[in-house]
């Protein structure tokens, strides 16, 4: 009797482990796209000193990096429902390291753009394929809670990068910081070989021609509730990229903040934003997903509607607005995870291609909305909160639109080889 209880007890403690690896892998892999976007931004005055370039051609390594994770959405998702999971993510991630280490060696600007793009282009297989894996690993309410899980610890990524690549500026110049990047990357390579399991069976893949591809991407985008889950979280992620691409004038020209004190305040919006991803986590055993992404976008837009009748009435004040940017970032929490373990299990037999589709249109709304936001000039908020306000609104629509459609079945069904 002693010796029959570790039996028993040992295949669930293995399994325990191994979801517990998988976890990790899969949060590095959420740590790399911050890292490789936000770490090396404190070095653009010294790279455009170095590459004897101008500061729009320093942006242009970061807009190829994007361009380029843009691009990959749309070949890994696909790829990775006919091929399986490991082996795209596999050559995406050793790419990835390749590449970034490439960038440290450039030896000009168009070098760096054109490896930038190559390594935005290979990082997009970890961010597209790690959504598709939790999908096909969990269900319900048990992928809300791991895209919960995934948001609150990768949500330290965007505060720790820039102080990092302070500190690595200082001691190895802007190239060391694109070495740290390919060892961090070649670490996400090790990852995925060790503890990402094959988590599509090859009777769960999509086969076919190009045509047929092209048709499980009609049926995906043609799914009412996935579409709108879709755009409820591209709205909500373009509220936040407005705030991320506004708040150093929001913060520094509108109310006076200094630039240490507008870094900390940015680092507190994302803390908020990844403590809600927890408390969602902690909910959703309790309360079902639907119903926190409704009180997400509500929290948000009541947010974002505060802000602006605030700037348009004049009477913004630094902490009306720093209290208001708390109840969006807390808002964006709850409809980030939950938006998108609802949109993915509308397709979870196309989990990839469905996860190249919400990935592409966060990047492309975002994109949007974020140049929209700056149109009014450095000095004044209500272009910026007008721009938040109307994504929170889209979001809230979005939300109504997936909730009479969830009550079609999906379109998106297995299909089996031969």
């Amino acid at each position: 009797m002693p010796r029959s209880r570790p039996s028993r007890l040992r295949p669930h403690r293995s399994r325990s482990r191994a979801r517990s690896r998988l976890t990790v892998a899969l949060v590095l892999l959420c740590f790399v796209g911050p890292l490789s976007t936000d770490m090396y931004l404190p070095a653009f005055p010294r790279m455009t000193a170095e590459l004897r370039t101008d500061a729009s051609g320093v942006q242009l390594t970061l807009t190829s990096f994007l361009a380029g994770m843009t691009a990959g959405h749309l070949v890994f998702g696909p790829l990775s429902d006919r091929y399986g999971r490991r082996g795209p993510l596999f050559a995406g991630t050793a790419v990835c390291a390749v590449a970034t280490a490439l960038c440290a060696v450039a030896p000009g600007l168009g070098w760096l753009v054109v490896l930038r793009f190559v390594a935005g282009f290979s990082e997009a297989a970890g961010v597209v394929i790690g959504r598709a894996v939790v999908t096909d690993v969990a269900q319900g309410a048990s992928a809300a809670r791991l895209f919960g899980v995934l948001m609150t610890l990768s949500g330290t990524a965007p505060v720790l990068a820039p102080l990092a690549g302070g500190a690595v500026i200082g001691a190895a110049g802007w190239r060391g910081v694109f070495w740290l990047l390919a060892g961090v990357a070649l670490l996400v390579t090790a990852a995925v070989v060790v503890a990402v399991p094959e988590s599509l069976p090859p009777s769960r893949r999509r086969t076919g021609s190009g045509g047929e591809l092209l048709r499980t991407v009609r049926e995906v985008a043609g799914d009412g509730a996935y579409a709108g889950y879709t755009l409820a979280y591209a709205f909500a992620f373009g509220t936040l990229f407005c705030y991320v691409a506004g708040s150093p004038f929001l913060l520094q020209n509108v109310l006076g903040l200094s630039v240490g004190v507008s870094s900390m305040t940015f680092a507190g919006g994302a803390v908020c934003t990844a403590l809600a991803g927890a408390v969602s986590a902690w909910l959703v055993g309790r309360i079902a997903p639907e119903r926190l992404l409704r009180t997400g976008v509500r929290t948000v837009l009541a947010g974002t509607v505060s802000l602006l009748g605030a700037a348009v009435a004049g009477v913004l004040t630094v902490a009306g607005c720093l209290v208001s940017m708390a109840v969006v970032c807390g808002g964006l929490g709850l409809v980030l995870t939950n938006a998108t373990s609802l949109a993915l299990a509308r397709v979870p037999d196309a989990a990839g291609t469905g996860s190249a589709l919400l990935g592409t249109a966060q990047s492309a709304l975002g994109a949007v909305v974020a140049t929209l936001a700056g149109l009014g000039g450095a000095d004044t908020a209500v272009p910026l909160f007008t721009a938040m306000t109307v994504c929170g609104a889209g979001a809230v629509g979005a939300v109504g639109a997936a909730r009479r459609a969830g009550r079609v079945p999906a379109r998106v069904r297995v299909r089996s080889e031969g």
